[in-house]
């Protein structure tokens, strides 16, 4: 069962898993993955149990010539933010979490929603002369970014170094890998690490916050990095997965242009089903119990977020995309507890316009390739969506991987 831990979304809902299994990774090491809605809210509830220590740990053990490249850069990741168990996480959080508030999230909407209708209308006029055009380049990969930088006020000419630092990030740390791309990875978080240092020792806003209130500059660059990879790359991810399965639901598509079905309960039903990250970790402080089951210190516990989120025991109809239907909104893909994803409105916001504006573009679609996403541990990362309209393409097959 190792695969499961890379490719954990793409089976069947229906396939039969226990609440609680030890599965080994690609590289013998043994996890413990908990299923069950319930048992992952507890373990996310309680962190003086289940440590967050290990939230960052690359699950391809980087080797000694990729370290020393990040060495050469000066990369170090203090706790800070999802790593972070100790009793900076409050303080950290509080100061990102005020420049992430839902008034000033509120403030990006008008601005955001003018960005997405200009695409849009760009995207449509293609589709209707008959071409193919791609949602995820054309649309939602760089729209959380040029949020987030404006609301952290990261220079605009540091966002295409984000983007792609962002996904080497979640490839260097969450994929299984060789030993040659963890080098060629290393060199480019390390580059952006240096870069992000720059902005940490001497940014407005947000950096110069986390400065003000004490904290030194290898823990404002600690909190930019996840900030700046969680911020933005999920939430791309989220819209990408949610147009394409919206072409698979006619129904709903329907009930958004009648104004049946409201924006927001596709948003939440939409994280439920295609959340983008599926898994995500813990570590035992000590030898305890979960559900009856003995776990020792240390064991590494991977929570199947994905799978929580479609818990039988929490929604009635879990494998059918039914926005409103009741537990749609009980879905854990911004996590809970302490350490539930600060910028939870944020991407909800981006997804409600998102979906209202794009939604048009679905209507009589043809999905000329689906999105494709590498194997990863907790990362969907689509890397495209293409479509044309009804009987101007004929539909190709998924690309492989290779």
């Amino acid at each position: 069962m190792t695969a499961v831990l890379f490719s954990s979304w793409r089976g069947p809902v229906a396939d039969p898993w226990p609440d609680i299994a030890t599965v080994t990774d690609h590289l013998g090491v043994p996890h413990l993955v908990v299923t069950r809605h319930a048992l992952v809210r507890q373990v996310l509830g309680d962190p003086g149990t289940w440590r967050p220590e290990n939230a960052l740990d690359a699950v391809t053990p980087i080797p000694v010539a990729a370290l020393r490249v990040l060495t050469g850069h000066r990369f170090r990741l203090p706790p800070t933010l999802a790593n972070n168990g100790g009793a900076s996480h409050p303080r950290i959080r509080a100061i990102v979490a005020e420049a992430l508030h839902p008034a000033r999230v509120a403030e990006q909407q008008p601005w955001l929603t003018g960005l997405v209708r200009a695409r849009v209308d760009r995207l449509a006029t293609a589709l209707d002369a008959g071409e193919s055009v791609d949602l995820h380049a054309g649309l939602a990969a760089d729209l959380p970014l040029r949020v987030l930088a404006r609301m952290v006020d990261l220079p605009a000419a540091e966002t295409a170094t984000v983007k792609e630092f962002s996904r080497a990030a979640l490839e260097l740390f969450w994929a299984p890998l060789d030993h040659d791309r963890q080098v060629a990875l290393a060199a480019t978080v390390g580059h952006f690490h240096r870069v992000l240092r720059d902005f940490a020792a001497t940014g407005a806003g947000l950096a110069a916050r986390l400065r003000a209130d004490g904290h030194p500059v290898d823990v404002v660059v600690g909190a930019l990095f996840f900030l700046l990879v969680a911020g933005q790359e999920t939430t791309s991810q989220f819209l990408t997965l949610l147009l394409h399965r919206l072409t698979g639901e006619p129904t709903v598509l329907a009930g958004l242009r009648s104004g049946t079905v409201p924006v927001a309960d596709v948003v939440e039903e939409g994280l439920r089903l295609e959340p983008p990250i599926v898994t995500w970790r813990r570590v035992a402080a000590e030898d305890t119990t979960l559900a009856g089951t003995p776990v020792a210190r240390g064991t590494s516990v991977v929570l199947w977020l994905a799978r929580a989120g479609r818990d039988a025991a929490v929604v009635a109809e879990p494998a059918a995309f039914r926005p409103g239907q009741p537990g749609s909104r009980r879905h854990l893909a911004f996590g809970a507890g302490a350490h539930r994803c600060v910028g939870a409105q944020l991407s909800r916001m981006e997804a409600a316009v998102v979906v209202s504006e794009a939604a048009p573009l679905l209507t009589d679609a043809v999905v000329v390739r689906p999105p494709w996403c590498p194997d990863n541990l907790s990362f969907r990362m689509p890397d495209a969506f293409v479509i044309r309209r009804d009987g101007a393409a004929t539909v190709v097959s998924r690309r492989s991987p290779g």
